[in-house]
């Protein structure tokens, strides 16, 4: 891993988005709930303060981000399909892992709030057209953003915080 702040390296996606590339990225969607799961099963205290690299968030915080990030996903996707390209609020992730609910609640409730989550996203992501997911909210930082395309970075997302969840343990078991 030649940048640990990206174990699965940056997500890159050229050309158009297929049929085959949102259905592959859904089912990432599906899965990831288990796959956090049984990354943070059995987890010590020590285990969940460690830190995946010098600096970064401890997997207790990234338990914590990754179903609070994905709802605001959740919440533009349906902004989206509501509204004429809506222009979203983005929010201060690092703010947020710093509060109490990240420092101070179980990370099995962030767990089976990312499950429910995620099984509500699937049945919406699984029922949209290919005119829905052209369809794009706008971001104030990085601009319109198409639904499929979207739905690819959120399967990244999670693979991603995944890897960082995995690589830290394995740092504190070296």
């Amino acid at each position: 891993m030649s940048d640990p702040r990206f174990p699965i390296g940056q997500f890159e996606h050229s050309g158009p988005v297929s049929a085959e590339d949102v259905n592959r990225w859904i089912r990432d969607i599906e899965e990831l709930p288990a796959q956090m799961r049984e990354a943070a099963h059995g987890l010590t205290e020590e285990q969940l303060a460690a830190q995946y690299r010098p600096g970064s968030w401890t997997v207790r915080q990234i338990i914590h981000h990754v179903p609070d990030s994905h709802l605001n996903s959740y919440v533009r996707f349906k902004w989206a399909l509501t509204e004429e390209e809506p222009v979203i609020k983005a929010y201060d992730e690092n703010g947020w892992a710093s509060l109490a609910d990240y420092s101070d609640t179980p990370v099995d409730l962030s767990l089976d709030f990312l499950e429910t989550l995620h099984a509500k996203w699937v049945v919406l992501l699984r029922s949209l057209t290919d005119k829905q997911l052209s369809r794009r909210f706008v971001h104030p930082e990085s601009g319109p953003t198409e639904l499929a395309w979207s739905i690819g970075a959120y399967s990244w997302h999670g693979r991603h915080h995944l890897a960082h969840i995995t690589s830290a343990i394995a740092r504190e078991e070296e």
